[in-house]
């Protein structure tokens, strides 16, 4: 039997800009999403880039974005929709159940955060297994939507919930 994990999911700050800069991810892993210090990077540029932190035990464990603008979304029309990019955990809390917890949490995350919303979508490369699984597992739906990304056929997942 194992215990839900204890996760602290919070707008990044500046406060977190130390952790940050030690965030390690493996170059295999790299190739899949970005390192967080590009993420607050995007996000000074642009605005719409909401990048989130994930804590564990007082301890940076991860990090990914919500894109919230309505135009410049390729995958969908809907102005109710968020992006969920450049996720990932670190490479020294992977396994230990925090990525499944984060994408449990997105919901309701969203939904304090961004009531108008009502979908979350997400891209994930054809050839990352691990990762597919694991958005299935977390409730996203894959509904056989594709994309023809920079390395590749890409996956769009959609999270639904109603609004209100």
């Amino acid at each position: 039997m194992t215990s839900k994990k204890e996760i602290i999911i919070r707008s990044y700050s500046e406060k977190d800009e130390g952790a940050i800069r030690q965030y390690c991810l493996p170059e295999e892993q790299a190739i899949y999403t970005s390192l967080p210090t590009d993420i607050i990077k995007t996000f000074q540029e642009d605005l719409h880039n909401q990048p989130y932190v994930i804590y564990a035990d007082d301890q940076l464990v991860g990090c990914f974005v919500l894109y919230t603008a309505p135009s410049g979304n390729l995958y969908t029309s809907s102005e109710h929709a968020l992006i969920f990019k450049s996720f990932s955990i670190d490479a020294r809390h992977q396994k230990k159940g925090y990525a499944y917890e984060t994408l449990r949490s997105l919901g309701e995350i969203a939904k304090q955060s961004f009531p108008d919303k009502n979908e979350i979508l997400l891209t994930v490369h054809h050839t990352n297994i691990p990762a597919i699984n694991l958005y299935l597992k977390a409730g996203f739906v894959d509904k056989g939507l594709r994309y023809a990304g920079t390395h590749g056929e890409e996956l769009i997942m959609h999270l639904e919930w109603k609004k209100g």
